[in-house]
């Protein structure tokens, strides 16, 4: 039934956006329509939509959504870099057997959110799908 899918971010600044999402985060433009859509690529199978804001689209609706992106190093490492580049994080904060998260928004106010997971509690069958 689905091929594929995206989840679409409202911004204010086109360019602005693509730049935040390209050069400060690293996400990979697999293709821009002006400034009318972007679409940028992350790992697994993750697609971030960029879409100009409107009436009906707003940039940055606080609690709308958050966009968590998996980290395969440490968050620690990850925070570093990316204070260089200018980003400012809430956290990181530590949830346990669940992981390490901290949150950050992009410039026009969106949250997103750094995640190293801890997936030994899913390999021992806390939170592992189970089929009935």
């Amino acid at each position: 039934m689905f091929s594929s899918g995206n989840v679409t971010i409202g911004v204010a600044n086109m360019d602005r956006a693509v730049r935040f999402y390209t050069e400060t985060l690293g996400l990979k433009l697999a293709y821009r329509f002006g400034d009318h859509w972007a679409s940028l690529e992350l790992g697994k199978g993750l697609t971030i939509g960029l879409h100009p804001a409107s009436g009906e689209t707003l940039a940055g609706a606080k609690g709308s959504m958050a966009i968590g992106l998996e980290l395969s190093g440490s968050i620690e490492d990850a925070m570093k870099s990316l204070e260089a580049k200018g980003v400012k994080f809430q956290g990181p904060v530590n949830e346990g057997k669940a992981g390490k998260f901290a949150a950050f928004a992009d410039p026009d106010g969106n949250a997103l959110y750094l995640a190293q997971l801890n997936w030994t509690h899913v390999d021992q069958g806390a939170g592992k799908y189970q089929q009935a």
